[in-house]
């Protein structure tokens, strides 16, 4: 079979009606329906565990029957037939409102696959008129189909819908992987020997059809390594063909503002600033341009290693761009850029240094003869350091000689916006590239996402920086608790520090939340836990403008609380967080735009309101804004979630550990992979269909290897046409996570 008739529509194979419903499940092609693999195996001396069964769930059980009821319906005519299949512990309801031959099948003791949506009836869980097919019992003279659909010990269960089962998927695999003599390979058969993997058929067979558990296992694993192989093969070129364009140099200038920066530090560098700064200074020394990720834990000192790199390429006679996702980041940078250099930023001014470059910030709100100076000096090359958001990437904007560019929060820009100022028109070379992100990763998603980037990693904290308290503010269960929630908030501002409330949501002006929701905020003495509204029905998320309100009326009156939402002007924001660094309004009550690079030393408490509605990457992101300076910090996540949820152990989590990297992984583990490289990036299901970034550390390093290997010696792939094939349809499917870095 080619490639081109793995693109064909299915229903060529299996039929318009069973192909339509294959849509459901999103397979449309031959190739789809090849690689919808089962997401688990019921082995036949197994039942299946009916505890974990959720109402709304599309579910696909084996179970036994344990009893049947057929009686007459009352208000119409016909029969009602109520069967009760058991795993052996647990019951499980089915519902049928006619009885039809399949149906008088259905006796205790015969063993079933039974598909459908489950519902809650006066408590009890229940399918109603569930698909099913039952497996042989060695007296059932019908079910020759039966026998050989599963002949195996292990059954495979695939995803399904409401308009096709399991079984019927496995029907439309067997019609098309029946008659398959061969299947385009892209893992060389070389390099299949040397990793004793079998071939790609023998492996779609055994996943789809195991005929015992190691066999299985093995085509699972040669899948996964394909996976794995394919992706890195795509970032081995790309890492290639990066290294084989033309950049200038950026080390030895005649400069000397880098060593007067270094003189002038208060402070030394931790080994791994100094070790992160020492990789990027090689980079910058070599003809190619530099593709270089850096990430840290919160409070790491990424934008110190940033600021050091563009003072070099500032001594080097080009100039240096930091680009933001948001203004009030950006706003936050060139102040914080600024008050690192002192006089060093202020060339050609009163009071600058000898030795000094211009510092200028260019956003959206930059207007009139602000914007038209700052465009002058860019193009002109007074200005070594420009920082500024995606206004930087419009077509007037002209860099004299633009020698690197720094991307904080990379996640944040679309691939155009990032690729729109290392490609400027008329550029002879390419910048260095170095992006940053406060979030650690755990090395597997740095192979996988950014495998095409060198990777440093900051892994140490400066000395002096206290760890940020994490307390848990259980609403649901102690309400009173929230009460010196606020006098805490209130005895940080009187004794001159700032306090963070940071909301889900922006709300609407003048809500009123309902009693319940006010109840979280103020309890009274004699206050209950507050799980839910009306009907035990969850509370609404708290937004910004209401709770902001609440607070001035209530427990923080007579203190000034400030607001920051994406919804305000950029001169209102900017003028809101002058406010709170002033003091003027020590309290500001935010959504997550400060969740990043807010850098305020004054601020020592954070006050997370509904936590539960937030990741667990977030969270540590937002307690990372507090405890900045010489005071210690201490972070209160507010929750309803009851004592006892998946919710609430995920908070006790967060607030066990201030490791950064220990809570990348805990964030790996409970999120799926289609969030972190599927859907969220792609726009479809997960990118990953067996490759686990959490279990496959190992093999994937071995897919690196081995990628590295092969496009050493054919980049072109021009040796290896069925690799260049499957590379060219992930790329087309997954390009946009690839393109992160």
């Amino acid at each position: 079979m080619s490639p081109d008739e793995l693109a064909e529509p299915v229903g060529m194979l299996v039929g318009t009606a069973t192909a339509t419903a294959l849509r459901s499940v999103d397979v449309h092609t031959v190739g789809d329906l090849l690689w919808h693999l089962p997401r688990r195996y019921a082995r036949r001396g197994e039942l299946t565990d009916l505890a974990g069964l959720q109402p709304g769930e599309q579910a696909t059980v084996l179970a036994r029957v344990e009893s049947v009821d057929v009686r007459p319906m009352r208000q119409r005519r016909g029969s009602l037939m109520q069967v009760v299949v058991t795993d052996g512990s647990q019951r499980l309801q089915l519902t049928f409102f006619s009885l039809r031959g399949p149906q008088r099948r259905l006796a205790p003791g015969r063993v079933g696959l039974f598909a459908g949506t489950v519902e809650q009836y006066q408590r009890r869980r229940q399918l109603v008129h569930p698909e099913f097919v039952l497996l042989p019992d060695g007296s059932d003279a019908d079910a020759v189909d039966d026998a050989l659909r599963f002949a195996g010990d292990l059954i495979p269960v695939y995803p399904a819908s409401s308009t096709i089962s399991s079984w019927r998927v496995a029907k439309a695999v067997a019609t098309v992987l029946g008659p398959l003599r061969d299947l385009p390979d892209p893992v060389p058969e070389q390099l299949r020997a040397s990793r004793d993997l079998p071939g790609r058929l023998d492996a779609l067979r055994a996943v789809h059809d195991p005929p015992d558990p190691a066999t299985l296992a093995a085509a699972q694993a040669r899948l996964r390594y394909e996976e794995a192989f394919v992706l890195q093969v795509e970032l081995a070129r790309r890492r290639r063909a990066a290294e084989a364009l033309p950049a200038t140099p950026r080390a030895g200038g005649t400069g000397r503002l880098l060593a007067a920066f270094d003189a002038a530090r208060p402070f030394d560098l931790t080994e791994a600033q100094q070790r992160v700064g020492d990789a990027i200074a090689a980079d910058l020394a070599r003809p190619h341009p530099m593709h270089r990720l850096l990430h840290g834990d919160v409070g790491s000192g990424k934008t110190l290693v940033a600021l050091r790199a563009m003072l070099a390429v500032v001594d080097a006679g080009g100039q240096a761009a930091l680009l933001a996702p948001t203004e009030v980041l950006a706003v936050q940078h060139e102040r914080s850029v600024r008050a690192l250099l002192g006089p060093l930023a202020d060339a050609g001014l009163l009071g600058g240094a000898e030795v000094a470059t211009r510092v200028v910030l260019l956003t959206g709100s930059v207007t009139g003869t602000r914007r038209r100076q700052a465009l002058a000096e860019i193009a002109a090359g007074t200005a070594g350091i420009v920082v500024g958001t995606h206004a930087l990437l419009g077509e007037h904007v002209r860099f004299l000689d633009l020698g690197l560019v720094v991307v904080d929060e990379q996640h944040r820009f679309g691939v155009e916006q990032r690729a729109a100022l290392a490609e400027r028109e008329g550029q002879e070379h390419r910048p260095h590239v170095l992006v940053m992100t406060a979030t650690p990763i755990p090395r597997t998603v740095a192979m996988t996402v950014f495998g095409d980037l060198d990777v440093s990693v900051l892994d140490e904290l400066p000395p002096g920086r206290s760890p940020v308290r994490t307390h848990l503010v259980p609403v649901a269960d102690k309400p009173h608790y929230l009460r010196r929630t606020w006098v805490r908030v209130r005895e940080e501002v009187e004794a001159g520090h700032r306090a963070f409330v940071v909301c889900p949501r922006i709300g609407d002006a003048g809500e009123e939340p309902d009693p319940a929701a006010e109840l979280r905020w103020w309890p009274g003495d004699d206050a209950t836990p507050a799980q839910g509204g009306a009907h035990g029905a969850a509370l609404p998320a708290t937004g910004v403008l209401a709770l902001a309100d609440q607070l001035r009326a209530g427990p923080l009156d007579g203190v000034a609380v400030g607001l920051l939402h994406g919804r305000m002007s950029a001169e209102d924001k900017d003028e809101a967080m002058a406010a709170f660094v002033s003091g003027r309004t020590p309290v500001l009550v935010a959504t997550t735009v400060v969740e990043v690079g807010v850098d305020v030393p004054e601020a020592t408490v954070m006050v997370v309101v509904d936590a539960e509605r937030f990741g667990v990457a977030q969270l540590h992101q937002l307690r990372g804004r507090v405890g900045r300076g010489r005071a210690p910090g201490v972070c209160l996540l507010v929750t309803t979630a009851p004592a006892g949820s998946p919710a609430a152990a995920r908070l006790a989590q967060v607030a066990a550990t201030d490791d950064g990297f220990a809570l990348a992984e805990l964030d790996l583990e409970q999120r799926r992979e289609g969030d972190l490289l599927g859907a969220a990036q792609t726009g479809r299901r997960s990118s990953l269909r067996l490759l686990s970034l959490r279990r496959d550390v190992g093999l994937i390093s071995q897919a690196r290897e081995d990628a590295s290997a092969l496009v050493e010696v054919d980049p072109g792939l021009d040796d290896h046409p069925e690799l260049a094939a499957e590379v060219a349809r992930m790329t087309g499917s997954r390009a946009d996570y690839l393109e992160r870095a």
